[in-house]
């Protein structure tokens, strides 16, 4: 067996310290261009890959890496719109410390898991994302001494928070459905829950989701008189409100609206509506909530919130030595489009 190429092999060949070798490769501006490619070609030749990255963060200690825990399935954080918007403004100020992104997934189910991965990962700080209170994981950063910022407000484990109004925000929606006289609103939450799942009625009890309770107490504030039902047809995504409004369309007890806790189960419900020949804003309303790029399109009403600005934001209270404001609440907007109407008549 070939005897192992070490930055000290690559040192020798090349008739420098092992020092300058590192420097070749860390820090190329202490180098003339004539010695750092006199040492990269000797590092080639010799089949040398570079310092190894686990060593140099253990002696700086360093990862180099912002994890983003989020409580959903890893493929939520490339399919769904607000999650990508928040992602993107996440990594444009990563970019500029030169830092990455490691996406950590963790289970509300399977905890001890979830626990695990954030107990071994290698990560200077964390952006808590869709992560209700009370989450062990949230403790184990804490523990390690990772500082912590979260999308949602009052998370007492965080070191500061970007967040947006959630309760005053549904409550600007619900003020809006009364004012068109809907006093019958069934409001789709996600779960997690397959979307493949027979969609169900909840309590609020049942619900396990931090904002979604917000929103709908916000709904509940400016809606006091209204029937508000709670269903969901699985995990945050367009086939979950497609599945949970056409069980709620197929029933005897139509409501007059349907408030999705997010725009993709509100345009799974718009989905619905037409495969049954029924027009939003017309026959039954739909809302949603997040605003991204496919709500205005479908003519959705729906509550604005700066997604990509949230998570440049977080981006920066995570890594920016000069942002010094810990605690940011975003601007919401009620936005209203065709898919509202007035309550039919009976």
């Amino acid at each position: 067996m070939a005897p192992r190429v070490t930055i000290k092999t690559v040192a020798q060949a090349a008739g420098v310290s092992p020092s300058t070798v590192s420097n070749a490769y860390n820090k190329p501006d202490q180098l003339s261009a004539a010695v750092r490619e006199r040492i990269l070609a000797k590092a080639a030749e010799l089949g040398y890959a570079g310092p190894d990255a686990a060593a140099r963060a253990l002696r700086s200690g360093k990862a180099g890496a912002v994890g983003v825990l989020f409580t959903d399935k890893l493929s939520y954080a490339f399919s769904d719109p607000y999650a990508v918007g928040f992602l993107a403004g996440l990594a444009e100020v990563a970019e500029e410390f030169t830092t990455s992104l490691l996406l950590m997934p963790i289970s509300s189910v399977d905890i001890e898991s979830g626990t695990n991965a954030v107990r071994q990962a290698a990560i200077d700080t964390a952006a808590i994302f869709c992560v209700d209170h009370g989450h062990p994981a949230l403790e184990m950063l804490k523990n390690r001494g990772i500082p912590m910022v979260s999308t949602q407000r009052g998370h007492d484990l965080a070191d500061g928070w970007v967040a947006i109004d959630e309760l005053d925000s549904a409550a600007a929606m619900g003020e809006h459905l009364a004012r068109l006289g809907h006093r019958d609103v069934v409001v789709l939450v996600d779960s997690h829950q397959a979307t493949s799942r027979q969609p169900i009625e909840l309590d609020l009890d049942q619900v396990g989701c931090d904002d979604c309770e917000l929103r709908i107490a916000g709904l509940r504030k400016t809606m006091p008189d209204a029937r508000l039902r709670i269903v969901s047809g699985g995990h945050n995504a367009f086939g979950s409100g497609l599945a949970a409004a056409g069980w709620v369309l197929d029933s005897q007890d139509r409501p007059t609206a349907i408030a999705g806790l997010s725009d993709v189960q509100a345009l799974g419900a718009m989905e619905a509506m037409k495969t049954r020949g029924l027009i939003p804003g017309r026959d039954l309303t739909v809302t949603g909530f997040d605003d991204i790029p496919a709500a205005e399109t479908a003519g959705l009403t729906t509550i604005r919130q700066p997604i990509k600005d949230k998570g440049r934001a977080v981006g920066r209270l995570l890594l920016d030595p000069n942002a010094t404001e810990r605690h940011l609440t975003m601007p919401t907007e009620l936005v209203v489009r065709a898919s509202s109407g007035p309550a039919p008549r009976n």
